[in-house]
Formats: structure tokens, sequence, C-alpha cells
């Protein structure tokens, strides 16, 4: 579980999950980081899922390659006390590198807020989310009801980086941001006083 001390800045692990050539994942999920960097409750660990190269295959012995790349990411994600996942829309789901960090890891999750930004075509990427929500729910994780979504993204960005409507986006982070500070404080300070049992 978390070391971190009840009354202490939550940390916010923001996992960008798209690991394509010419992906479109770092722009929302860096300005999102960005918009929670501004909060003196939180402390923003950015997670590139390109930068950690997890196989598909699970294995009680991982690969020497596999274990460097766990000894690198897993303990981000145990210190971690909630997440906000960064996900596109691939085929009405989301990234199998995605799935692959969640397969590889169980306990890190446990009893902790799960937040989500999307993004895709029409759809804003939200169908990936809904098919997050149960898995994440097995992990006996907590997803939160509001998220981020761009739809038909790549229109939504400017060349800076950012949303060309800022305020829209900045209120829809800050309903987000909200309940994961309010769901990660208090499941924090339940796992202090109660360790969860799975």
């Amino acid at each position: 579980m978390s070391n971190t001390q009840p009354g202490e800045a939550l940390r916010l692990a923001v996992i960008i999950s798209s690991v394509r050539e010419g992906r479109f994942g770092p722009v929302p999920g860096e300005w999102f980081a960005g918009e929670a960097r501004q909060r003196e409750d939180l402390v923003v660990d950015v997670i590139d899922l390109a930068e950690h190269d997890l196989p598909a295959a699970l294995s009680n012995e991982p690969s020497p390659e596999t274990a460097e790349t766990l000894a690198a990411i897993s303990p981000r994600l145990e210190q971690a006390d909630a997440y906000v996942v960064v996900t596109p829309e691939y085929n009405h789901s989301f990234p199998a590198s995605l799935k692959h960090l969640i397969d590889w890891h169980y306990t890190q999750w446990r009893a902790k807020p799960v937040g989500f930004v999307s993004y895709g075509g029409l759809a804003g990427g939200l169908r990936a989310v809904e098919q997050l929500r149960p898995i994440f729910a097995e992990l006996h994780a907590v997803t939160v009801r509001d998220a981020v979504s761009f739809h038909s993204a790549w229109e939504q960005f400017g060349e800076d980086g950012r949303p060309k409507d800022e305020q829209g986006p900045a209120n829809a982070a800050k309903v987000l941001l909200d309940q994961l500070a309010w769901w990660g404080t208090t499941l924090r300070e339940g796992r202090a006083k109660n360790p969860y049992q799975a």
C-alpha cells in the first residue's frame, strides 16, 4: 500500500496508455497533468507506457527484461494514492498496452480511486472507459463517476498543446480532480486505519 501519510498531498499517477507510432495521447495527457499540477493537494507522476514495454504473456518468473520494466514501473503504481488513465478508443475498446499494465499488477490498485481522460472520434473514447470500469472493479479499485472526454480530439487542441476551448475542459478536469481528491483522501485514511483485505 501507499506509504503516504495522512494530511500529505495525494500522489496522482497519470497513465498515458497509447504506444502507437504517431499517437495523440501525450497531448491530452500532458495537458491534464498540467491541470493537476496547479493543485496544492496533488503530486503528479506521469507514467507513459511508451517508455515501459510490458509483454502480454504473464509469468510467475518474468524474463529479465520484463523484471527490469516492472522494477521501474511497479513502485510508482504502488506509491500512488490515485490514478488517471488517459486512453483512446481502439475498436470500441482500450489499448492492449493498458491491459498489459493492468494484468501485470494487482495489489497496487486496491482500494484506490481511478479516473479517466478519454479521446477519440465522435464517441470521445467513452466506450473504452466503460470497458475499463468493470476491470478496475475486479481489482478492488473505485472508479469515479465523471470523466474528461475529447470528441474529435484532434480538432480540439491547438498547436500549443492546449484545448482551443479552455473553459469547458478545465471545468471537467476540476470536477474529476475534486472527485479523485475526495476518494483518494478518504480511501487513504481508510487503508491507514484498517488495511484493506481482498
